[in-house]
């Protein structure tokens, strides 16, 4: 009998041994050590005050392995867990909950696999740590809606896989740093709302950027370098200076706003035809002339332009009438003068075959005189955005719609404006 027992103990070792494989594997995952310390000192930096019950960080028990029983892709509470090659689990993604208000200073590090860091929406304060960097695999990093505040930490350069950058609206003041330019794979950049100045860095190496907010900031000098792959550039209430060079290089171009900032001199025939540029909102600078394109723009793709309040001056443009698919044009709040061209009221009223008409065609505070062409006062109010008001025409009752919300200039203004107006 004793002999024919032997070979039971063999098998129970064998029982045993994959027994502990099994514990390796996705359904109890066990996280790796340093994933756990990184969570707990992300906690820890936290005031304790902000953690409110049922918030996802006051749910994190550390007495028990944080990934276990993670069976799908999904978030669970506030991260992500995925099994590496070593079977342990490896956190890949933390996304915090958006406005609840979590405060204190942000302490992250040893998260080698960490892919996404989301904590938007919240009251973080402090710096942008720059240990950051040492998350090499992050390719997305969003904390907006903070309150970070000193400079953008040069070592966020080093972090060759990021894609998206999201640091708008905290306090974050300083230049932008020249190592954003190294982020090759980055697609979008988001830097609104904040306190940065100096002048642009050369952001030409950055082949996949499609999208660039710097709006509200008090960056200066011109944007010279952008890459040939953006989309959207928005930097209004900055303090540049000049347009940007070689606009027509940038053939995927879409919107361009630069409203509110210190630009003067001419807008280049370029941007009345560029092949893709669909929105030009140049408002709120010093501009003062502007340049007819070849063909009277009949190529041209944009659908709004908005020039209003600046220093253009001179007879209304009449291509502008004739530009197939806008739609949208405001000139209000420059030194134009002439009559209304019969372009501009065909289209509002009347445009021709695959001529789209003005929606909203804003002319107020010029010094536009003559009288109203024939095809605007046919208009119904409803039918499209139209003003007229602080003008020098010669008849605009208020019985029209567009010219209601305000009366003409007087006289004596546009005498001294101009001794050609009657």
């Amino acid at each position: 009998m004793g002999r024919r027992n032997r070979p039971i103990l063999p098998f129970l070792l064998l029982l045993i041994s994959l027994a502990s494989e099994l514990l390796l594997l996705p359904g109890d995952s066990k996280t790796h050590p340093s994933d756990i310390q990184a969570l707990k000192d992300l906690q820890q930096g936290l005031d304790s005050s902000s953690i409110t019950p049922g918030s996802c960080i006051s749910s994190w028990n550390f007495s028990i392995d944080p990934c276990d029983h993670i069976f799908s892709e999904s978030f669970t509470c506030g991260f992500r867990c995925d099994t590496s090659v070593s079977g342990l689990t490896r956190i890949t993604e933390i996304s915090l909950d958006h406005g609840a208000a979590y405060s204190g200073s942000l302490s992250l590090s040893n998260l080698p696999y960490l892919e996404t860091l989301d904590i938007a929406d919240n009251l973080f304060t402090g710096p942008i740590p720059s240990s950051l960097s040492n998350i090499t695999r992050l390719r997305r990093i969003s904390l907006s809606r903070n309150a970070f505040s000193g400079e953008i930490p040069t070592s966020i350069g080093s972090i060759s896989s990021l894609e998206e950058l999201y640091l708008d609206n905290n306090q974050l003041q300083g230049p932008i740093p020249e190592s954003i330019g190294a982020l090759q794979n980055l697609k979008r950049l988001e830097l609104q709302a904040n306190k940065l100045f100096g002048k642009l860095p050369d952001m030409s190496s950055l082949k996949s950027l499609y999208f660039l907010d710097m709006s509200d900031n008090r960056i200066s000098g011109n944007l010279s370098s952008m890459p040939e792959s953006i989309v959207e550039i928005s930097m209004r209430n900055n303090s540049l200076e000049q347009l940007p060079d070689g606009l027509g290089n940038l053939r995927f171009l879409q919107v361009l706003d630069l409203s509110n900032n210190n630009l003067s001199g001419g807008v280049p025939a370029v941007v009345f035809n560029h092949p893709s540029l669909e929105q030009l909102t140049l408002s709120h600078n010093q501009l003062s002339s502007l340049q007819e394109p070849e063909n009277s723009g009949a190529g041209s793709q944009l659908i709004a332009v908005d020039l209003g309040y600046n220093a253009l001056g001179g007879l209304l443009p009449a291509f502008m009438g004739m530009m197939p698919r806008l739609s949208a044009l405001t000139l209000e709040s420059n030194r134009f003068t002439g009559m209304i061209p019969s372009q501009y009221a065909l289209k509002a009223v009347v445009p021709g075959p695959g001529m789209a008409p003005f929606m909203r065609l804003l002319l107020s505070g010029n010094y536009l005189f003559g009288p109203i062409p024939s095809p605007l006062i046919g208009m119904k109010p409803g039918s499209a955005i139209v003003s007229l008001v602080d003008n020098c025409l010669m008849r605009c009752p208020e019985s029209f719609f567009f010219c209601q919300g305000g009366k003409q200039k007087s006289f004596s203004d546009c005498r001294n404006f101009s001794p050609v107006i009657p």
